[in-house]
């Protein structure tokens, strides 16, 4: 039976941005809502220097199992989960902050059957996708027939692997990649997890027919745009429901993640904190 637990005791894997600001964040405001920052994990350990206390810095992440967290956030690199999720699970609840891992099959059957064996839940953050409830219950309710999710920004703002890497903005506008989330995300790791969200947002269409575009803007210097289009199946009229939401995100020039990003995955933190422990994969 799955525990009903509050998650109290943190620990946070990876310190970059992302991770720097929920650091931040834990030590300043977690202990008035009842959360305690254990340890903090990077692969590159003296990134952490002069700024996490020595007490709460781990060396090994086999070791977390010794901190007693409650709640392990991933926010360092899709090669985490992949590696580690499942060995996580064992000790603590999940909350992936690259889903884009996720649409690696085995990857996703290996969280799933962890979380159902210790009884540990893994919880996704949305990220950047707007309107994920929606989503969510349009597709349970067989409204939905297709998902597209496009976003845009300047190529400094790319971590781009495989033949992706390969592809230059010659234009002032380029489109890299347009196809199925599952395909993007193995060449874009880091720049394809609202798409990932997505597909797990619509699981009746998933990785291989949510459709993901990438596409390199020279015109976006400080700014990821995320646009989101769906539709229904026609009516008796002939007519489709439709939705477009178009989100502008401030970001610095370069950067991999946007300002309002940061704010939102706070949010994911405090979310799921507040949810029971139920094994599975779960928004929030």
């Amino acid at each position: 039976m799955a525990s009903d637990r509050v998650p109290r005791r943190v620990g946070v894997v990876g310190y970059g941005r992302l991770g720097q600001s929920l650091v931040s964040h834990l030590l300043t405001q977690g202990p008035e809502l009842g959360l305690e920052l254990v340890f903090v994990w990077n692969r590159d350990p003296g990134r952490m220097a002069g700024s996490v206390p020595p007490s709460l810095q781990l060396q090994n992440l086999a070791a977390l199992g010794e901190r007693h967290p409650d709640l392990v956030v991933e926010v360092a690199h899709p090669q985490i989960i992949q590696e580690s999720g499942a060995q996580i699970l064992h000790h603590a609840n999940l909350l992936v902050g690259s889903p884009s891992a996720l649409a690696d099959q085995a990857t996703e059957q290996r969280l799933l059957e962890a979380s159902h064996r210790w009884d540990h839940a893994v919880f996704v953050a949305r990220g950047a996708l707007w309107g994920t409830e929606d989503i969510t219950r349009l597709d349970a309710a067989g409204g939905l027939q297709s998902l597209r999710v496009t976003m845009a920004t300047h190529p400094d703002g790319f971590r781009l692997e495989g033949p992706l890497a390969a592809v230059r903005s010659t234009e002032h506008r380029t489109v890299l990649y347009e196809g199925p989330v599952r395909g993007l995300c193995p060449f874009a790791p880091r720049n394809s997890n609202t798409m990932a969200a997505a597909a797990l947002a619509a699981p009746s269409l998933g990785f291989d027919r949510v459709v993901g575009v990438l596409v390199a803007d020279l015109g976006l210097a400080d700014m990821h745009v995320v646009d989101v289009e769906l539709t229904g199946p026609p009516g008796p009229t002939g007519r489709s429901f439709a939705v477009h939401t178009h989100r502008e995100n401030p970001a610095e020039p370069g950067a991999v993640t946007g300002s309002a990003t940061v704010t939102a995955f706070w949010r994911s933190l405090l979310g799921c904190c507040q949810l029971p422990s139920r094994p599975g994969i779960h928004l929030c």
